[in-house]
């Protein structure tokens, strides 16, 4: 395992950063696999990140875009992670729509849960494995729908999973697992905005951190934290 920190002046500067990461980690992917897989986040990550790596100079035939949860609501909702992630990022790359999965809002939540991770199976020849996870983080340290205190947190045999009691609402989602989690190449962590300020330095500093973000990092294989000078202000160095 290995971690990395980086504190960027702006969320224009970490989004450059992302940039660069993206095209280095697909090249490497590409010339071993053929192929580079990577997880979206949904929340103010993608709001901030996206458009900018809509601009990412890659071979996008051989990208292919998962997502790390889903609510239970139609692709057109404006709750649902894939239409922002269409507005923002996947509208603006010629990537394949062969080459997009995204998870069915509209489907009962168990059924969306097993079809993906057969979808995920498939794609990355039944390891499971993504080549990069982003991995968004709410101000009370939760990740994908993966929740503080959720019995979920403790899911090891399912790589995608429905949660139908999430407390922020909608209370019906499918969500990456922890299990899906430690089995990504790499997790990068995109963090923006005071609000999160505590949460990070609890998950990045406190070893015995409870809190989701914090368990899949001590899971992680390779993980970088990419935040801004907001959610950074309580870290040191």
């Amino acid at each position: 395992m290995s971690t990395h920190r980086a504190v960027f002046a702006s969320p224009d500067a970490l989004a450059a950063e992302l940039v660069d990461l993206t095209i280095q980690a697909a090249t490497e992917a590409i010339a071993r696999r053929g192929l580079f897989t990577m997880a979206l986040t949904g929340g103010s990550a993608a709001t901030v990140l996206y458009p900018v790596l809509a601009q990412a100079g890659l071979p996008w035939d051989k990208v292919h875009v998962f997502f790390g949860d889903e609510r239970s609501v139609p692709k057109e909702h404006a709750d649902s992670n894939y239409h922002l992630a269409h507005a923002t990022f996947l509208s603006k790359a010629a990537i394949p729509e062969s080459n997009i999965h995204r998870m069915r809002g509209e489907d009962d939540a168990d059924v969306a849960a097993l079809a993906y991770e057969a979808e995920l199976l498939r794609v990355t020849e039944g390891t499971g494995a993504l080549d990069v996870v982003h991995v968004g983080m709410g101000p009370d340290g939760h990740i994908c729908s993966l929740f503080p205190g959720h019995a979920l947190l403790g899911e090891e045999r399912r790589l995608v999973a429905p949660i139908i009691d999430s407390p922020k609402p909608p209370s019906s989602r499918v969500t990456l697992t922890m299990q899906a989690l430690a089995r990504a190449r790499a997790l990068w962590f995109l963090v923006a905005g005071a609000s999160k300020a505590e949460a990070a330095r609890d998950a990045i500093v406190n070893p015995d951190s409870a809190l989701p973000a914090a368990i899949a990092a001590r899971r992680g294989q390779t993980v970088r934290w990419l935040l801004d000078g907001d959610a950074a202000k309580y870290l040191k160095g």
